[in-house]
């Protein structure tokens, strides 16, 4: 939803996109700013973010890992 309002925004501006999507626009504003600065992230969104790449690491190796195992059983 964020996305359609940010390709919108220019024609048709954020209150009116707002007003007929389900979302408040100061819920708009607070994400637009929070994806601006990472700094006004809360606490666990900037843990999230540190811990992402780790996440993806083990969930890729633990998925490879099962591919050659089913392809390894005959």
């Amino acid at each position: 939803m964020i996305a359609f309002i940010d390709e919108h925004r220019a024609v048709h501006g954020v209150e009116p996109i707002c007003k007929v999507l389900p979302i408040a626009q100061s819920s708009y504003h607070d994400h637009s700013a929070k994806r601006a600065d990472p700094e006004k992230l809360s606490a666990r969104a900037k843990r999230d973010l540190m811990l992402k790449p780790e996440i993806e690491r083990v969930f890729t190796g633990n998925f490879e890992g099962r591919i050659q195992a089913v392809v390894a059983t005959p």
